[in-house]
């Protein structure tokens, strides 16, 4: 058996920053709203496809959005892949502009196989991020808002397949992190407003896939289903507020987020479809009802115009890959897709949604085993009716995938 030692150094050690630095960051104001900006467990390569991954299966890729998928490694291979992004973002509010640069690492996943019809996945994911710093004038002084943190995922996963072309699987995984929003009033004196998360849980996710061979095996069509339970966040939230003038912090409204607090169900479906091993056509559908979670704002620290809709995303992407064996422009994957998305946030009757486009390609390195996966995502983000700021993102995504030939043994000459 041949491993990689410097891979797996490397890889560990992107693993241990990741944990330290709260994964990547995030630059948007929205993010100051509930449990901040959601993440849908996308690598590189499918959010090159618009995000889409419902129905997404292959030997050499990790799909963290349907556990069902692990069943498929290739038997041969332990996969890593690492994805980070570079985030650029112009915002326009009440004729005002704005530029940000954020991003950071975005994930790390592993995959490999148990046995015949069964794989096993791991990694470390974001669940949410918040990000944002802005201020401005008041009557008689100015006000500075900021915002930082986020919620991990640590998750296991594995996947079976029963019986031909049916799979199932279920993620596992344990939730942590912290989110701190700061206001600050100047005028004779300085005071700050803190509102505070702390969350330490677990999440499950249980997926199914299936599929069938079409156009005398040379097509394959999948349908992907994915279901995550609604449950209470286990762990606390609470407000502290600082005046310079009396140079004492107060704790206000300290609670445990246990039944007060919580995520909805989510469900996913998605049809792919593949033509020789070659194009490969997907689209997907989430829906989470939000609208029916709980959510107790902290007296003073949260506005009561801040409440949740439900969300539901749209999205499809395309992959193309000329000829895996042939030339390297052969063995190249072109990618494309678009989305769009009815989020969870509403202020003052008004609903935030995005959508956006991307494009990207797949760069397979001279000796066959890493892909270098390159994405371009440009996103437009706004509340509706009332457009209170408009945000135009561009995203750089470069996701390394590693397949190291772990189980593979040279014959004794």
């Amino acid at each position: 058996m041949r491993i990689n030692y410097r891979i797996i150094l490397v890889t560990l050690a992107i693993a241990l920053c990741s944990v330290l630095s709260q994964a990547q960051i995030v630059t948007s104001p929205y993010s100051k709203m509930g449990y901040g900006m959601l993440s849908d467990n996308v690598s590189s390569i499918q959010r090159s496809m618009g995000g889409v991954g419902y129905a997404m299966r292959g030997g050499r890729i990790i799909n963290v959005m349907n556990p069902a998928s692990y069943a498929h490694v290739d038997s041969l291979t332990f996969l890593w892949d690492v994805g980070i992004d570079l985030t650029n973002l112009w915002s326009k509010e009440n004729g005002n502009k704005g530029y940000n640069l954020g991003g950071g690492l975005d994930y790390l996943t592993g995959h490999f196989k148990l046995a015949k019809g069964l794989g096993a996945a791991f990694g470390l994911l974001p669940y949410s991020s918040v990000g944002y710093s802005y201020g401005g004038e008041i009557e008689g002084g100015s006000e500075a808002r900021s915002g930082s943190g986020g919620f991990n995922q640590l998750f296991i996963g594995v996947g079976y397949e029963p019986i031909k072309n049916l799979s199932v699987g279920l993620n596992f995984a344990y939730l942590f992190g912290s989110t701190t929003n700061t206001t600050q009033v100047s005028s004779t004196s300085s005071s700050f407003f803190t509102r505070n998360m702390k969350i330490r849980d677990w999440n499950a996710q249980v997926g199914l896939q299936f599929s069938q061979p079409i156009a005398g095996g040379r097509d394959m069509i999948t349908l992907g289903a994915t279901y995550q339970p609604k449950k209470s966040f286990h762990g606390n939230a609470w407000g502290t507020s600082y005046d310079s003038q009396d140079s004492k912090v107060d704790t206000i409204g300290y609670t445990s987020m246990s039944g007060k607090y919580e995520q909805p169900a989510s469900i996913g479906v998605g049809l792919s479809y593949t033509v020789n091993r070659r194009l490969t056509i997907e689209a997907d559908y989430t829906y989470q009802k939000w609208s029916g979670a709980k959510y107790q704002p902290i007296t003073g620290f949260e506005s009561q115009s801040m409440q949740f809709d439900d969300r539901w995303k749209m999205a499809a992407g395309v992959q193309y890959t000329p000829n895996k064996r042939g030339s390297y422009f052969g063995a190249m994957s072109f990618r494309a897709g678009a989305f769009y998305n009815h989020d969870y946030m509403n202020y003052s009757g008004n609903n935030v949604r995005d959508y956006g486009a991307s494009i990207g390609v797949g760069l397979p390195a001279p000796n066959g085993k890493t892909t270098v996966n390159l994405g371009l995502e440009w996103r437009h983000r706004e509340t509706s009716p009332v457009h209170l700021i408009t945000e135009n993102y561009l995203n750089i995504t470069l996701g390394v995938n590693f397949n190291e030939m772990w189980f593979w043994k040279s014959r004794i000459r």
